[in-house]
């Protein structure tokens, strides 16, 4: 269950307003305040997005952990997001396992085909 009191916390320390946090997920300004009253809480996906965006984890946000920085792999974001959607999203670990004996040739022809469907 998302801590909403953590969710606000953070805000404040980003320096932000509630309704400026709100309409970077294209919310209205009472989006927070609805959660408090039960009423469009999260789902999972969107609790990674509000973490992401609060440079913190989901375990800080859901009183899993006391652990409120994100810590990084190397020092490096983008690698520590990559690591992240491995452990947290099934089919990205999945896409990663049939893909790990694959040639540079065979990962080249795999996104082409992805990048085709996506357009559709």
């Amino acid at each position: 269950m998302l801590n909403i009191s953590r969710v606000e916390e953070l805000i404040s320390e980003h320096g932000w307003k509630k309704a400026y946090f709100c309409r970077t997920f294209n919310h209205s300004r009472t989006w927070i305040d609805d959660w408090k009253r039960g009423r469009g809480l999260p789902d999972e996906n969107m609790i990674h997005a509000i973490a992401d965006e609060l440079n913190t984890t989901v375990e800080y946000l859901t009183d899993q952990s006391d652990q409120k920085e994100k810590l990084l792999v190397n020092g490096d974001k983008e690698l520590t997001d990559y690591l992240e959607m491995l452990r947290t999203r099934p089919e990205m670990k999945m896409l990663f396992d049939i893909t790990k004996d694959a040639t540079k040739a065979d990962v080249e022809k795999a996104v082409k085909i992805i990048e085709a469907y996506l357009k559709k």
